[in-house]
C-alpha cells in the first residue's frame, strides 16, 4: 500500500514529482494509456528500469492449459491469457557513450504528469551522466482516441553543457522477457516467447514486425515511423531481425540545442486477415497519423476529451482528493471502452496483465452503468461483444444440461476460462447482469434498433437459462439452487437473493420484449406458453427472509450458519481466501464483498426502507471487503439508509484504490470496476440516482465533508445536469431542443424539467436512522479523512 500521498492533489492531473523505484510497477499502471484497442503501460521511455513491461491489444491472447489436481466433466480444458505484444515505446538514448539509465549517474529532476484533459503522459527529466554531462529530456506520449490503431511519442533532448554526441535508438521489440506470470510450468512455457516471427521490414525512417501466436493462431502487426528535427547534421539508419527493428539517429548538440524525434506507432491484429493485409493495415494507419502530424493528433485528442468531459465530468467540492480520483477513474474507464469496438472491457482494461486480461461481470454491473449515462456508444459495442459470444454461452449451457446461454465467469473471446467452478461456473448471475446492462442501455438511449437486432435474443436466451436452472416447489415457489452470488465466500448455495432478484427482472424484461417484437420472437422459437412461464417464474420467485431476526438471508439458511471468529482473525490473515480453506469460508457467516447489499442497490425496488436499514446493519458486520468491488456499493447503501459519513469513507476507499494501491496489486493493472465505482458512489450514493422503473429518480443528500456535487447524465437524447448543494438540488437540461421536457422524481416528488428552465428543489431534512453501523473487527474502511482536514 502507498501509505502517503504518492501524487499531489490536483483537479485535472496525476503528477509524479520524483521517481520512486519501490512503486515503479504501480505507477506504470496508473500512467497507462489506452483507447480500448491499444494499451501502453506507463513504462519509462528507455525501457529500463521497469516493474512490468506491457503493450496490449484488446482480445489478443494465447491459449494455455488450465491446471486441475482432479478434473471433472464439464471443466474447461484451456484458458486464455492476454499477450504482451510488440513494444513500440522504447527510445534508448546514449549521451556521448553513456546510456541514459536513471539508476546511474545523477537524476537531478524527474516528473511525470498524466493530463486528464489532454489525454497525454508527459515526462521531464534532468540527468547528469556518470561522466558529468547534463541533458534535459521532455517526452509526451498519447494513444489516440480518434485514430484507433495509432500511438505517438514526442521526444526531445536538450544539451545543457558542452557539445554532446547523442545516439537515439528507437525500437520495436517482440517477445520481451517478463517476470514469471504463473507458478505452473506448463503455463509458463506457453507464455514464454509466445510470438512467432512472420515478417520483418525496415525503411529509412522506421520498420515493421509481424508475428503470430503459437497456439491461438492470432496475427499481430506493429509498425513505426519517425520525424526528426535537429539543428545540424543527423544520421539515420534502420536494421531489423525477427523479433526487433531499430532506427538509430545520431547528432551533435551544442548547449541549449534540442534534438526532437516524433515517433508514430500503429498496431493491428486479426485471426483471419492475411499477412499482406495486416502489413497494409498498419502502414495505412501510419500514413493517417503522419497526415495529421503530432500537432494534429494532440488537437484531436483534446477535442475528443473536451466533448467527453462536457458530458461526463463530476464536480466535487469539499474533498479535493475525491475530485482528482473520480476524474482519474473516469479517464481510465473511458480508455478501457472508448474504442474497444465489439471487444470486451477487461477487469484491468489494457493497463496490465492482472486476471490474465479477462472480462468478468464487473463490466456489466460496474463499468457499463457509468458508460451508459456518459458514453453510450461504448456500451453499444460492449453489448455487441457479449452477443458475439452467445454461441459459446449456449454451448456451455448445453454442457451443463441447461437451456439458453450460460455466460462465462471470466473470458476474453467467449469460452469459460475459470478453472475453479464453485466461483466460476456456479456464478450464473452473470447472465442477469448482461440482461440488465442491455435493459438499462435501451432505457437510457431508446435504441430500439439494437434491442431488435441483438437485445431480444440476449434476453430470450438468458430467460431460458433461468427457467431451466430453477424449479417450482410443491408450494409453487420458484427456486434457483446450487449457485454462487457475488459473494464468493458463500458458494454453491440455494436461492441467493441477488441472483434471484436479478433473474426475476431478466425474466420480466424478456417477456416484455417478446411482446414488443412478436415476429422476431417467433423466429427465435418463443411461444406464448414459454413467455408466460417466464412471468410465472418471476412472480413466484423465492426471496429468503429470516422472520426471527427480521432480515433477509443472503442465501437460504445464511443466518443460521456459524459466525466467523473475527476477533481472532489477525489483520495479516486478510484477504481470507489466501489464508483459510474455502471449505471453512463456505460454511460460516463471512461475506467477501457486497452481495445482498448489492441487490439492495440494483433491485432496491424489492425492499422497503426499513428492510434496507436492517439488512445493511446486519451484513455490514459480516463483510470483509476482500474484493475491490465492495466499497462503492457499501457507500451507495450507507448513503441511502442515512449514514452519509460512512458513505464518504467508503467512497474514498473505492476512488483511491489505485492512487494509494490499497489492495497492494495495482502493479498488475488498475481496478476498473472500483474506478467506475467512484462515479457510482457519488452519483447513485450522494446523488441518489435510481432507474428501477424505467424513470429517473434522485434522492440527493451530501455528507458533512461535501459542499457541492455536480454531474451530468445522458437520457433519451437529452443531457441532464444535476447540481447538489447541502440544502437544495438544481436540475437543468443542456444541449436539448427548446421543447424538450424530462420528468423525474426528487425524494419521491415528481419534477418536470424543460430546456432553458432549471428547477431547484429543497433537500428534506434527514431522519435519524438509528445506531451507527459496525464493521467486523479490523475491517473498517481503509481511508478516512484526517480530523484536521476540512
Amino acid at each position: 500500500m502507498i501509505r502517503e500521498r504518492a501524487y499531489p492533489v490536483e483537479p485535472w492531473h496525476v503528477r509524479e514529482t520524483r521517481l520512486d523505484m519501490d512503486v515503479l510497477a504501480q505507477s506504470e499502471s496508473v500512467f497507462a494509456l489506452s483507447n480500448g484497442h491499444v494499451g501502453l503501460r506507463g513504462n519509462l521511455d528507455e525501457g529500463e528500469p521497469h516493474g512490468l513491461p506491457g503493450t496490449y491489444l484488446n482480445s489478443f491472447y494465447e491459449l494455455r492449459p488450465l491446471p486441475y489436481a482432479e478434473a471433472g466433466f464439464g471443466f474447461p480444458e484451456s484458458g486464455q491469457t492476454v499477450v504482451n505484444v510488440t513494444n513500440g515505446k522504447l527510445i534508448r538514448l546514449l549521451v556521448d557513450d553513456e546510456p541514459l539509465d536513471v539508476r546511474y549517474g545523477e537524476l537531478l529532476a524527474h516528473e511525470r504528469v498524466l493530463d486528464l484533459r489532454a489525454g497525454t503522459l508527459h515526462r521531464e527529466l534532468h540527468w547528469r551522466s556518470p561522466a558529468g554531462r547534463e541533458i534535459k529530456v521532455r517526452s509526451t506520449r498519447l494513444v489516440s482516441f480518434t485514430q484507433r490503431a495509432v500511438a505517438a511519442i514526442d521526444y526531445e533532448v536538450e544539451a545543457v553543457d558542452g557539445p554532446l554526441r547523442l545516439i537515439l535508438q528507437s525500437e520495436l521489440v517482440a517477445n520481451e522477457a517478463l517476470p514469471a506470470q504463473s507458478k505452473d510450468p506448463r503455463v509458463a512455457a506457453v507464455l514464454e516467447s509466445p510470438l512467432q516471427a512472420e515478417e520483418e521490414l525496415t525503411t529509412a525512417d522506421g520498420g515493421l514486425l509481424i508475428h503470430r501466436t503459437k497456439v491461438s493462431g492470432l496475427r499481430v502487426a506493429a509498425a513505426m515511423e519517425h520525424e526528426v528535427y535537429a539543428p545540424g547534421r543527423t544520421t539515420s539508419q534502420s536494421e531489423g531481425y525477427e523479433d526487433w527493428v531499430r532506427t538509430t539517429i545520431g547528432c551533435v548538440l551544442r548547449p541549449g540545442e534540442t534534438l526532437r524525434v516524433v515517433k508514430y506507432l500503429a498496431y493491428g491484429w486479426s485471426s483471419r486477415r492475411s499477412l499482406p493485409a495486416m502489413r497494409d493495415q498498419v502502414e495505412a494507419a501510419l500514413t493517417g497519423a503522419r497526415l495529421d502530424g503530432w500537432d494534429g493528433l494532440r488537437r484531436e485528442q483534446r477535442e475528443y476529451l473536451d466533448e467527453f468531459w462536457d458530458a461526463a465530468d463530476v464536480v466535487v467540492e469539499g474533498d479535493p482528493e475525491i475530485q482528482q480520483a473520480v476524474r482519474f477513474g473516469m479517464f481510465h474507464v473511458l480508455q478501457a471502452g472508448s474504442r474497444a469496438e465489439r471487444r470486451p472491457i477487461a477487469a484491468k482494461g489494457l493497463t496490465g496483465p492482472g486476471y490474465d486480461g479477462h472480462a468478468f461481470w464487473d463490466t456489466e454491473m460496474f463499468v457499463l452503468p457509468v458508460l451508459t449515462y456518459t458514453q453510450p456508444a461504448a456500451v453499444r459495442d460492449a453489448l455487441h461483444w457479449r452477443h458475439g459470444t452467445l454461441a459459446a454461452a449456449q454451448e456451455r449451457a448445453r454442457t451443463l444440461n441447461l437451456e439458453g446461454a450460460a455466460f462465462p465467469w471470466r473470458t476474453i473471446e467467449g469460452p469459460e476460462s475459470s478453472g475453479y467452478w464453485p466461483a466460476g461456473t456456479a456464478a450464473f448471475h452473470i447472465a442477469a447482469g448482461v440482461a440488465d446492462a442491455l435493459r438499462r442501455y435501451v432505457q437510457v438511449t431508446q435504441d430500439t434498433e439494437l434491442e431488435r437486432e441483438i437485445g431480444l435474443e440476449l434476453l430470450v436466451e438468458t430467460a431460458r437459462l433461468w427457467r431451466s436452472l430453477g424449479h417450482h416447489d410443491r408450494h409453487g415457489q420458484f427456486h434457483i439452487d446450487g449457485v454462487t452470488g457475488p459473494d464468493e465466500y458463500t458458494a454453491v448455495k440455494n436461492d441467493n437473493i441477488y441472483t434471484n432478484l436479478m433473474a426475476q427482472r431478466n425474466l420480466i424484461s424478456a417477456a416484455d420484449a417478446v411482446m414488443r417484437y412478436r415476429d422476431e420472437a417467433f423466429h427465435l422459437g418463443v411461444t406464448d406458453e414459454e413467455a408466460a412461464a417466464w412471468r410465472d417464474a418471476a412472480a413466484s420467485m423465492h426471496i429468503p427472509y429470516d422472520e426471527e431476526i427480521d432480515v433477509h438471508e443472503q442465501v437460504e439458511g445464511f443466518t443460521r450458519l456459524q459466525e466467523w471468529d473475527f476477533a481472532h482473525t489477525p489483520p495479516e490473515k486478510y484477504p481470507l481466501l489466501l489464508h483459510y480453506p474455502y471449505f471453512d469460508l463456505y460454511r460460516k457467516q463471512v461475506v467477501k464483498q457486497a452481495d445482498l447489499v448489492l441487490a439492495m442497490h440494483w433491485r432496491g425496488d424489492a425492499f422497503t426502507p426499513e428492510q434496507k436499514l436492517r439488512n445493511f446493519l446486519y451484513y455490514e458486520r459480516r463483510t470483509v471487503r476482500d474484493s475491490s468491488l465492495s466499497a462503492c456499493t457499501q457507500s451507495v447503501l450507507a448513503a441511502e439508509v442515512g449514514h452519509p459519513e460512512l458513505a464518504h469513507v467508503y467512497l474514498r476507499e473505492a476512488a483511491l484504490m489505485d492512487l494509494h494501491d490499497l489492495n497492494e496489486n495495482t502493479r498488475d493493472g488498475v481496478h476498473m470496476a472500483s474506478l467506475a465505482g467512484a462515479w457510482i458512489a457519488l452519483v447513485a450514493g450522494f446523488g441518489g440516482l435510481r432507474d428501477h422503473d424505467g424513470n429517473l429518480s434522485f434522492a440527493p443528500r451530501l455528507s458533512s465533508r461535501l459542499e457541492r456535487l455536480e454531474f451530468s447524465l445522458q437520457w433519451r437524447g437529452m443531457r441532464l445536469r444535476v447540481d447538489v448543494r447541502p440544502d437544495q438540488t438544481t436540475y437543468a437540461l443542456r444541449h436539448g431542443d427548446p421543447g424538450d421536457m424530462l420528468e423525474l422524481r426528487h425524494h419521491g416528488e415528481p419534477v418536470r424539467v424543460t430546456c432553458g428552465e432549471p428547477v431547484t428543489m429543497p433537500i428534506p431534512t434527514a431522519e435519524v436512522s438509528g445506531p451507527a453501523p459496525e464493521q467486523a473487527p479490523g475491517r473498517a474502511p481503509l481511508l478516512r479523512l484526517p480530523e484536521n482536514e476540512p
